[in-house]
Protein backbone atom coordinates (compact mmCIF):
# COMPACT_ATOMS: atom_id res chain seq x y z
CA UNK A 1 0.00 0.00 0.00
CA UNK A 2 2.72 2.35 0.93
CA UNK A 3 4.45 1.60 -2.35
CA UNK A 4 1.47 2.69 -4.61
CA UNK A 5 1.53 5.37 -2.89
CA UNK A 6 -1.03 5.68 -0.27
CA UNK A 7 -0.83 6.54 3.55
CA UNK A 8 -0.75 4.10 5.90
CA UNK A 9 -1.94 4.58 9.82
CA UNK A 10 -1.74 1.93 12.06
CA UNK A 11 -3.60 2.67 15.53
CA UNK A 12 -2.69 -0.18 18.27
CA UNK A 13 -1.71 -0.63 22.30
CA UNK A 14 1.49 -1.13 23.48
CA UNK A 15 3.28 1.46 21.26
CA UNK A 16 4.90 3.98 23.17
CA UNK A 17 7.67 6.28 21.27
CA UNK A 18 10.27 4.62 22.28
CA UNK A 19 8.86 0.58 21.63
CA UNK A 20 11.42 -1.11 18.75
CA UNK A 21 7.91 -2.53 17.21
CA UNK A 22 7.09 1.11 16.67
CA UNK A 23 10.11 2.11 15.33
CA UNK A 24 10.08 -0.70 13.06
CA UNK A 25 6.61 0.20 11.74
CA UNK A 26 7.94 3.91 11.47
CA UNK A 27 10.54 2.42 8.85
CA UNK A 28 8.39 0.94 6.81
CA UNK A 29 6.65 4.30 5.93
CA UNK A 30 3.57 3.74 8.53
CA UNK A 31 2.33 6.86 10.77
CA UNK A 32 1.94 4.75 13.91
CA UNK A 33 -0.31 6.15 17.06
CA UNK A 34 -0.83 4.89 20.23
CA UNK A 35 -4.24 3.83 21.77
CA UNK A 36 -5.76 2.81 24.50
CA UNK A 37 -6.96 -0.57 24.93
CA UNK A 38 -6.66 -3.84 27.28
CA UNK A 39 -7.29 -6.77 25.40
CA UNK A 40 -8.82 -8.93 27.85
CA UNK A 41 -10.68 -6.67 30.67
CA UNK A 42 -14.27 -5.80 30.84
CA UNK A 43 -13.98 -2.54 32.43
CA UNK A 44 -16.77 -1.10 30.43
CA UNK A 45 -15.44 2.55 30.96
CA UNK A 46 -11.86 1.27 29.82
CA UNK A 47 -13.54 0.42 26.07
CA UNK A 48 -16.00 3.67 26.00
CA UNK A 49 -12.19 5.31 26.53
CA UNK A 50 -11.06 3.21 23.74
CA UNK A 51 -13.83 3.97 21.80
CA UNK A 52 -13.82 7.34 22.01
CA UNK A 53 -9.76 7.51 21.48
CA UNK A 54 -10.53 5.81 18.19
CA UNK A 55 -13.48 8.14 17.08
CA UNK A 56 -11.06 11.20 17.85
CA UNK A 57 -8.28 9.61 16.15
CA UNK A 58 -10.86 9.10 12.52
CA UNK A 59 -12.12 12.49 12.97
CA UNK A 60 -8.14 13.87 13.61
CA UNK A 61 -6.98 11.42 10.05
CA UNK A 62 -10.00 11.38 8.10
CA UNK A 63 -9.37 7.77 6.56
CA UNK A 64 -10.92 6.41 3.30
CA UNK A 65 -10.54 2.97 4.63
CA UNK A 66 -10.35 1.30 7.85
CA UNK A 67 -9.70 -2.11 8.72
CA UNK A 68 -9.69 -3.42 11.84
CA UNK A 69 -8.82 -7.25 13.52
CA UNK A 70 -9.12 -9.25 16.67
CA UNK A 71 -12.74 -8.68 18.74
CA UNK A 72 -12.04 -5.56 20.18
CA UNK A 73 -10.24 -3.36 17.34
CA UNK A 74 -13.45 -4.63 14.95
CA UNK A 75 -16.00 -3.83 17.39
CA UNK A 76 -14.82 -0.40 18.74
CA UNK A 77 -12.68 0.43 15.45
CA UNK A 78 -15.90 -0.10 13.42
CA UNK A 79 -18.51 1.78 15.45
CA UNK A 80 -15.93 4.90 15.43
CA UNK A 81 -15.37 4.40 11.74
CA UNK A 82 -18.83 4.27 11.18
CA UNK A 83 -19.27 7.72 13.85
CA UNK A 84 -16.72 9.67 12.31
CA UNK A 85 -17.85 9.29 9.01
CA UNK A 86 -15.57 6.67 7.42
CA UNK A 87 -16.48 6.00 4.05
CA UNK A 88 -15.07 2.23 3.72
CA UNK A 89 -15.33 0.33 6.27
CA UNK A 90 -14.09 -3.35 6.68
CA UNK A 91 -13.95 -6.24 9.83
CA UNK A 92 -11.25 -9.58 9.85
CA UNK A 93 -12.30 -12.24 12.41
CA UNK A 94 -9.26 -14.13 12.82
CA UNK A 95 -11.20 -16.23 15.91
CA UNK A 96 -13.62 -16.11 17.88
CA UNK A 97 -11.43 -16.17 21.52
CA UNK A 98 -12.64 -17.15 25.09
CA UNK A 99 -16.22 -15.83 24.98
CA UNK A 100 -17.45 -18.32 22.21
CA UNK A 101 -15.23 -21.56 22.91
CA UNK A 102 -16.14 -23.92 26.12
CA UNK A 103 -19.67 -23.65 27.72
CA UNK A 104 -21.25 -20.75 27.42
CA UNK A 105 -22.07 -20.71 31.31
CA UNK A 106 -21.47 -18.37 34.21
CA UNK A 107 -19.24 -15.71 33.11
CA UNK A 108 -18.24 -16.90 30.06
CA UNK A 109 -21.78 -16.98 28.79
CA UNK A 110 -22.34 -13.38 29.68
CA UNK A 111 -19.20 -12.45 28.25
CA UNK A 112 -20.48 -14.29 24.96
CA UNK A 113 -23.82 -12.24 25.41
CA UNK A 114 -22.42 -9.19 25.14
CA UNK A 115 -19.74 -9.68 22.61
CA UNK A 116 -22.69 -10.92 20.43
CA UNK A 117 -24.88 -7.67 20.57
CA UNK A 118 -21.52 -5.87 19.76
CA UNK A 119 -20.95 -7.45 17.40
CA UNK A 120 -23.98 -6.95 15.62
CA UNK A 121 -23.99 -3.39 16.45
CA UNK A 122 -20.51 -2.85 14.47
CA UNK A 123 -20.81 -5.58 11.98
CA UNK A 124 -24.13 -4.21 11.02
CA UNK A 125 -21.76 -1.03 9.96
CA UNK A 126 -19.16 -2.79 7.89
CA UNK A 127 -19.17 -2.38 4.63
CA UNK A 128 -17.66 -6.51 4.08
CA UNK A 129 -16.65 -8.73 6.89
CA UNK A 130 -13.01 -11.13 6.52
CA UNK A 131 -13.43 -14.40 8.08
CA UNK A 132 -10.41 -17.22 8.19
CA UNK A 133 -12.56 -20.05 7.64
CA UNK A 134 -15.98 -21.06 6.77
CA UNK A 135 -17.15 -22.21 10.21
CA UNK A 136 -16.92 -18.63 11.31
CA UNK A 137 -18.48 -17.31 8.51
CA UNK A 138 -21.45 -19.57 8.82
CA UNK A 139 -21.48 -19.40 12.78
CA UNK A 140 -22.11 -15.75 12.30
CA UNK A 141 -24.53 -15.63 9.78
CA UNK A 142 -26.68 -18.58 11.93
CA UNK A 143 -26.13 -15.94 14.80
CA UNK A 144 -27.36 -13.03 13.25
CA UNK A 145 -23.80 -11.65 14.17
CA UNK A 146 -24.00 -10.38 10.22
CA UNK A 147 -27.07 -8.76 8.49
CA UNK A 148 -28.01 -10.20 5.36
CA UNK A 149 -27.21 -7.30 3.53
CA UNK A 150 -23.06 -7.67 4.97
CA UNK A 151 -20.63 -9.21 2.50
CA UNK A 152 -18.27 -11.62 3.51
CA UNK A 153 -15.33 -13.47 2.27
CA UNK A 154 -13.28 -16.57 3.21
CA UNK A 155 -9.40 -15.53 3.19
CA UNK A 156 -6.63 -18.74 3.99
CA UNK A 157 -5.84 -17.43 7.05
CA UNK A 158 -3.45 -14.94 7.38
CA UNK A 159 -1.01 -15.99 4.91
CA UNK A 160 2.62 -17.10 5.72
CA UNK A 161 5.86 -15.63 4.78
CA UNK A 162 7.38 -18.60 2.75
CA UNK A 163 10.73 -17.13 2.70
CA UNK A 164 11.41 -15.79 6.61
CA UNK A 165 9.55 -19.30 7.04
CA UNK A 166 11.99 -21.38 4.73
CA UNK A 167 12.60 -25.34 4.82
CA UNK A 168 14.77 -26.18 7.53
CA UNK A 169 16.59 -29.28 8.25
CA UNK A 170 14.94 -32.11 10.49
CA UNK A 171 17.00 -32.40 13.76
CA UNK A 172 18.54 -35.39 14.22
CA UNK A 173 17.60 -37.82 17.29
CA UNK A 174 14.52 -38.93 18.95
CA UNK A 175 11.20 -37.71 17.83
CA UNK A 176 10.83 -33.81 19.45
CA UNK A 177 7.11 -32.34 19.81
CA UNK A 178 6.81 -28.59 19.81
CA UNK A 179 3.59 -26.67 20.58
CA UNK A 180 4.06 -22.88 20.34
CA UNK A 181 0.76 -21.03 22.48
CA UNK A 182 -0.64 -18.56 24.94
CA UNK A 183 -0.88 -20.81 27.57
CA UNK A 184 -4.70 -21.28 27.67
CA UNK A 185 -6.97 -24.18 28.34
CA UNK A 186 -8.66 -23.32 25.03
CA UNK A 187 -5.36 -24.25 23.18
CA UNK A 188 -4.80 -27.83 24.58
CA UNK A 189 -1.91 -27.24 26.40
CA UNK A 190 -3.27 -29.16 29.29
CA UNK A 191 -4.04 -32.22 26.71
CA UNK A 192 -0.60 -31.34 25.47
CA UNK A 193 1.07 -31.97 28.89
CA UNK A 194 -0.66 -35.28 29.56
CA UNK A 195 -0.06 -36.59 26.30
CA UNK A 196 3.89 -35.87 27.11
CA UNK A 197 3.29 -37.25 30.27
CA UNK A 198 1.86 -40.39 28.82
CA UNK A 199 4.57 -40.83 26.00
CA UNK A 200 7.70 -40.06 28.42
CA UNK A 201 6.72 -43.05 30.69
CA UNK A 202 7.18 -45.91 27.72
CA UNK A 203 9.94 -43.18 25.42
CA UNK A 204 11.98 -41.39 27.66
CA UNK A 205 13.98 -40.25 24.82
CA UNK A 206 11.11 -38.50 23.02
CA UNK A 207 10.93 -34.83 23.62
CA UNK A 208 8.31 -32.14 24.14
CA UNK A 209 8.72 -28.74 24.23
CA UNK A 210 6.45 -25.75 25.11
CA UNK A 211 6.45 -21.69 23.92
CA UNK A 212 4.36 -18.85 25.07
CA UNK A 213 3.51 -17.08 27.96
CA UNK A 214 1.13 -16.89 30.49
CA UNK A 215 -2.13 -14.73 30.21
CA UNK A 216 -4.37 -12.70 31.63
CA UNK A 217 -7.33 -14.34 30.47
CA UNK A 218 -9.78 -16.21 32.54
CA UNK A 219 -8.92 -19.59 31.19
CA UNK A 220 -4.80 -19.32 31.52
CA UNK A 221 -2.97 -21.97 32.55
CA UNK A 222 -1.46 -21.45 36.04
CA UNK A 223 1.72 -20.99 37.24
CA UNK A 224 1.60 -24.48 39.72
CA UNK A 225 0.54 -26.19 37.03
CA UNK A 226 3.65 -24.84 34.47
CA UNK A 227 6.03 -25.36 37.01
CA UNK A 228 5.22 -28.67 37.69
CA UNK A 229 5.42 -30.35 34.12
CA UNK A 230 9.03 -28.45 34.03
CA UNK A 231 9.69 -29.96 37.38
CA UNK A 232 8.92 -33.69 36.45
CA UNK A 233 10.68 -33.50 32.97
CA UNK A 234 7.50 -33.57 30.81
CA UNK A 235 8.00 -30.34 29.10
CA UNK A 236 10.64 -27.90 28.53
CA UNK A 237 9.22 -24.81 28.71
CA UNK A 238 11.11 -22.32 26.37
CA UNK A 239 9.30 -19.03 27.43
CA UNK A 240 8.06 -16.42 25.30
CA UNK A 241 10.01 -15.80 22.01
CA UNK A 242 10.50 -12.54 19.60
CA UNK A 243 11.30 -15.47 17.37
CA UNK A 244 10.39 -19.30 17.20
CA UNK A 245 11.95 -20.44 14.27
CA UNK A 246 14.92 -21.94 16.15
CA UNK A 247 12.22 -23.94 18.19
CA UNK A 248 10.41 -24.64 15.07
CA UNK A 249 14.02 -25.84 13.55
CA UNK A 250 14.44 -27.73 16.99
CA UNK A 251 11.40 -29.81 16.37
CA UNK A 252 10.23 -32.68 13.97
CA UNK A 253 6.27 -32.10 14.33
CA UNK A 254 4.20 -30.02 15.77
CA UNK A 255 1.25 -29.82 17.88
CA UNK A 256 -1.44 -27.73 18.21
CA UNK A 257 -4.59 -29.29 20.43
CA UNK A 258 -6.54 -26.37 20.15
CA UNK A 259 -10.57 -26.48 20.68
CA UNK A 260 -10.91 -23.65 18.00
CA UNK A 261 -8.89 -21.31 15.74
CA UNK A 262 -9.50 -18.26 13.11
CA UNK A 263 -6.74 -19.88 11.13
CA UNK A 264 -3.52 -20.96 13.73
CA UNK A 265 -0.14 -18.88 12.38
CA UNK A 266 1.94 -20.82 14.26
CA UNK A 267 0.55 -23.96 12.29
CA UNK A 268 1.24 -22.56 9.23
CA UNK A 269 4.79 -21.73 10.14
CA UNK A 270 6.06 -24.95 10.58
CA UNK A 271 4.21 -26.27 7.37
CA UNK A 272 6.47 -23.56 5.61
CA UNK A 273 9.68 -25.18 7.64
CA UNK A 274 8.80 -28.57 6.57
CA UNK A 275 7.43 -29.66 9.96
CA UNK A 276 4.63 -32.24 10.23
CA UNK A 277 1.43 -31.58 11.97
CA UNK A 278 -1.29 -32.39 14.63
CA UNK A 279 -3.98 -30.34 15.14
CA UNK A 280 -7.79 -30.67 15.84
CA UNK A 281 -10.79 -31.40 13.83
CA UNK A 282 -11.58 -28.27 14.75
CA UNK A 283 -12.64 -25.07 13.13
CA UNK A 284 -9.77 -23.00 11.92
CA UNK A 285 -7.08 -26.00 12.86
CA UNK A 286 -8.66 -28.78 9.97
CA UNK A 287 -8.70 -26.31 7.00
CA UNK A 288 -4.26 -26.56 7.81
CA UNK A 289 -3.91 -30.69 7.60
CA UNK A 290 -5.26 -33.26 5.61
CA UNK A 291 -5.15 -35.72 7.53
CA UNK A 292 -2.53 -38.43 6.79
CA UNK A 293 -0.93 -36.48 4.08
CA UNK A 294 0.90 -33.82 5.73
CA UNK A 295 -0.27 -34.95 9.83
CA UNK A 296 -3.19 -36.07 11.60
CA UNK A 297 -6.39 -34.73 12.98
CA UNK A 298 -7.48 -35.46 16.31
CA UNK A 299 -10.82 -35.05 18.40
CA UNK A 300 -10.64 -31.76 20.51
CA UNK A 301 -10.21 -32.68 24.05
CA UNK A 302 -9.18 -36.46 23.60
CA UNK A 303 -5.50 -37.47 25.33
CA UNK A 304 -6.10 -40.87 23.99
CA UNK A 305 -5.99 -39.67 20.03
CA UNK A 306 -3.18 -37.52 20.65
CA UNK A 307 -1.06 -39.97 21.97
CA UNK A 308 -1.97 -42.68 18.80
CA UNK A 309 -0.81 -39.80 16.92
CA UNK A 310 1.99 -39.22 18.27
CA UNK A 311 3.04 -42.72 18.63
CA UNK A 312 2.99 -42.92 14.45
CA UNK A 313 5.50 -40.33 14.13
CA UNK A 314 7.42 -42.48 16.88
CA UNK A 315 7.41 -46.11 15.40
CA UNK A 316 7.56 -44.97 11.38
CA UNK A 317 9.79 -41.93 11.81
CA UNK A 318 9.91 -41.50 8.06
CA UNK A 319 6.66 -39.96 8.25
CA UNK A 320 7.90 -37.07 9.72
CA UNK A 321 10.13 -36.39 6.83
CA UNK A 322 7.10 -36.99 4.17
CA UNK A 323 4.44 -35.15 5.83
CA UNK A 324 6.91 -32.25 6.66
CA UNK A 325 7.28 -31.87 2.80
CA UNK A 326 3.58 -32.32 1.87
CA UNK A 327 2.84 -29.90 4.61
CA UNK A 328 5.89 -27.54 2.45
CA UNK A 329 3.57 -27.69 -0.53
CA UNK A 330 0.47 -26.87 1.03
CA UNK A 331 1.82 -23.88 2.64
CA UNK A 332 2.89 -23.27 -1.16
CA UNK A 333 -0.37 -23.37 -2.71
CA UNK A 334 -2.82 -22.26 -0.09
CA UNK A 335 -1.30 -20.13 2.73
CA UNK A 336 1.47 -17.90 0.50
CA UNK A 337 1.21 -14.74 2.72
CA UNK A 338 1.55 -12.38 -1.01
CA UNK A 339 -1.32 -14.57 -2.18
CA UNK A 340 -3.90 -13.87 1.01
CA UNK A 341 -2.93 -10.10 1.00
CA UNK A 342 -3.55 -9.87 -2.73
CA UNK A 343 -7.24 -10.73 -1.97
CA UNK A 344 -7.91 -8.62 1.20
CA UNK A 345 -6.71 -5.63 -0.86
CA UNK A 346 -8.55 -6.50 -3.90
CA UNK A 347 -11.55 -7.12 -1.78
CA UNK A 348 -11.07 -3.30 -0.24
CA UNK A 349 -10.76 -2.04 -3.75
CA UNK A 350 -7.20 -1.56 -2.74
CA UNK A 351 -5.38 -3.33 -5.76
Amino acid sequence: MVARGLEVYVAAPDLPRDCSLRQQLVQRGLKVHNIPLRRTGTNPLADLCTLWALWSLMRRIQPDVMLGYTIKPVIYGTLAAWLAGVPRRYALITGLGYAFTGQASGKRGKLKDVIQRLYRQALCRAHKVFFQNQDDQALFRHMGLLSTGTLSVVLNGSGVDLDSFSLAPLPPGAPHFLLIARLLGDKGVREYACAARRIKATHPQVQFSLVGWLDENPDAIHQSELDAWVKAGTINYMGRLQDVRPAIAQCGIYVLPSYREGTPRTVLEAMSMGRAVITTDAPGCRETVVDGNNGFLVPIKSVDALVDAMNRFIQEPELTRLMGQRGRLLAEYKYDVNKVNAVMLREMGLL
